[in-house]
């Protein structure tokens, strides 16, 4: 049985210990890394997750094809790392006013994680995999203005589909956060990298532009 511990580096000053916050990140970016060591070596999946919750910290669900060896060669139930990456851009020292100061100033990065871990169990129960399925349509599906849903597609072609997967739920043990958003630079630093990233046009630079500011708040 591996200890986890903390399963990242985690400076106190970007630490984001709230359940909700930390739920909120997983529901707006649910294409997960799920890292595992138990068929005999570090595997490594990629796969979109519903959040269920409710009780304790939750839990996620989801789905993999049965031909996948996480499946095929593993002993249920067993733990999981899985990794929730959120908004992240490169931060240059030349939006640092301390440059024209002193030059003592290097590149950083912001970013925006949220680490989960807990215990995978499987299932190839029909009506659950069924209702998975609509859930993770719907989660993806009901912002458009013609959602597309499974009930959709012809049942039979559904139950064919259905065959070749295995769903799993995990039971969230711990979840563990940072938002790193400059919050450990002095304040002309701090305006002058909130300033750069208003003025970048990519989505992960407004969004953490606007985190740079919310978290300056607290």
């Amino acid at each position: 049985m591996l200890s986890w511990g903390t399963t990242m580096f985690l400076p106190p000053v970007f630490r984001e210990e709230r359940q909700d916050v930390m739920h909120e990140l997983i529901v707006a970016h649910p294409f997960a890394t799920i890292v595992a060591s138990s068929t005999g070596c570090l595997t490594a999946d990629h796969v979109p997750l519903v959040l269920k919750t409710g009780s304790g910290n939750g839990d996620l669900q989801g789905h993999i094809a049965v031909a996948n060896p996480l499946f095929r060669e593993t002993e249920e139930p067993f733990e999981v790392l899985t990794i929730f990456q959120g908004p992240q851009t490169y931060v240059t020292p030349s939006w640092y006013a301390s440059k024209q100061e002193h030059g003592k100033v290097v590149p950083t990065w912001n970013y925006v994680v949220v680490h989960v871990r807990g215990k995978l169990r499987f299932t190839r129960e029909t009506a659950w995999l069924l209702q998975h399925l609509h859930d993770l349509t719907h989660q993806q599906e009901s912002h458009r203005a013609e959602p597309w849903a499974v009930t959709d597609a012809p049942s039979d072609f559904i139950q064919r589909q259905l065959r070749g997967l295995v769903g799993f739920e995990i039971t969230i043990e711990d979840m563990q956060g940072t938002w790193k958003v400059s919050q450990n630079k002095a304040l002309k630093d701090w305006a002058g990298v909130k300033a750069g990233l208003e003025k970048d046009t990519s989505p992960d630079a407004v969004k953490i532009a606007q985190l740079v500011e919310e978290r300056a708040r607290r």
